[in-house]
């Protein structure tokens, strides 16, 4: 009974915070594919690229039309990462990892035994890292030929990190995390409880961020040994960012959590039906994130209060991507692209959103 009015009087603070929150503005919205789980990466250009239910990768103008479109097999859930010449890599589940060029034509294709959920990230060098549910990690040359494979004991779909000095991370369903080094011999592994299926953030000075389905959220060193955790009591699939001050940021149920650097609880707020939501961190430090009630919200960074928000109509399900004109691009179940204003731009830390950044190349932001 104690519980039941607990949750009973977060619901009515939540209606009370929404009533006062300040309307955003949607300046258009694209129907485009269906059952988009893919975060849409941004090229210098302006071009938005994403994965679709439909089997599709698009590439959508931010003046709101479809460039071209690129026929997987299968659903997309893996979100694209674009490559310093323009090339487009992501997976899907028809077993496939794939390279297109700006154009939208196949440079080649890498066949796994398993679906590809996890997203790519690209080394400095331009080998291109992702995992698959066949329970290997991939490395790629550029031109598509296999640099090497490392075997794990479990399914992965949690998409990796690089940090500053190469070395590659990710979690796999074996309840592990790894530490590779860019030739793929192991680092180091780190035991959870769960699988892991959260995909990490790097901070500044290496320390790793990441959640596992065991209800923990974790912080280690870049040796691998742990700094913290933090019970978060639930699961989640949801990716931490981090703010310039080094708040971590982390989705769980229906909270959401903001956590110093040194793993103290600094708000934890209930803001309902998140769906494994990453938020992202804007330039003036507000958070936002997307709901499946097809809310998107944003909170003050100080107290996590709710300041700003619109209803899109439909859930939302992929991550938001910020572009530097301060627009803010969500997807939802039904496939529509909205563009929302959020006036101002990504923050500069180390990793204030979902991939890292606008490229989505998964490598730690410099200073």
């Amino acid at each position: 009974m104690i519980k039941r009015s607990a949750v009973l009087i977060a619901i009515v603070l939540l209606v009370s915070l929404h009533a006062r929150a300040v309307p955003l503005t949607n300046t258009w919205t694209l129907r485009v594919g269906y059952n988009n789980n893919s975060s849409g990466a941004l090229s210098p250009d302006g071009t938005l690229y994403f994965g679709s239910g439909d089997h599709r990768l698009y590439a959508v103008s931010t003046n709101r039309y479809i460039k071209w479109f690129f026929e997987t097999g299968l659903q997309i859930k893996s979100s694209p990462a674009i490559a310093e010449d323009g090339t487009i890599y992501i997976g899907s589940r028809d077993r496939k990892f794939y390279a297109v060029d700006s154009t939208g034509k196949l440079k080649w294709s890498f066949v796994t035994d398993g679906w590809v959920d996890s997203s790519p990230a690209i080394a400095n060098d331009g080998t291109v890292y992702f995992g698959s549910w066949d329970r290997k990690f991939y490395a790629l040359k550029p031109d598509g030929s296999k640099r090497w494979e490392f075997v794990t004991g479990g399914e992965i779909d949690s998409s990796p990190a690089i940090g500053a000095d190469g070395t590659i991370y990710f979690g796999s369903h074996d309840k592990k995390f790894y530490a590779l080094n860019p030739d793929g011999t192991k680092q180091w592994e780190f035991p959870t409880g769960g699988q892991i299926t959260s995909s990490p953030a790097i901070d500044y000075a290496g320390n790793i961020y990441f959640s596992s389905v065991d209800g923990e959220f974790y912080s280690l060193k870049p040796d691998g040994k742990k700094l913290w955790s933090y019970h978060t009591g639930g699961v989640t699939e949801a990716s931490p960012v981090l703010d310039g001050e080094g708040t971590a940021y982390i989705c769980v149920n229906d909270f959401l959590s903001a956590l110093t650097s040194d793993g103290k609880e600094k708000f934890k707020i209930y803001t309902g039906q998140l769906e494994d939501t990453t938020p992202v961190i804007l330039a003036d430090k507000r958070i936002f994130f997307s709901r499946a009630d097809a809310n998107l919200i944003g909170l003050n960074h100080v107290d996590g209060n709710i300041g700003w928000s619109i209803w899109l109509s439909v859930p939302l399900l992929a991550p938001p991507t910020v572009a530097p004109d301060g627009i803010i691009y969500t997807m939802d179940w039904m496939g529509n692209l909205s563009a929302v204003e959020g006036k101002s731009p990504l923050a500069k830390s180390a990793w204030p959103m979902f991939r890292g950044n606008l490229r989505h190349t998964g490598v730690v932001n410099s200073r």
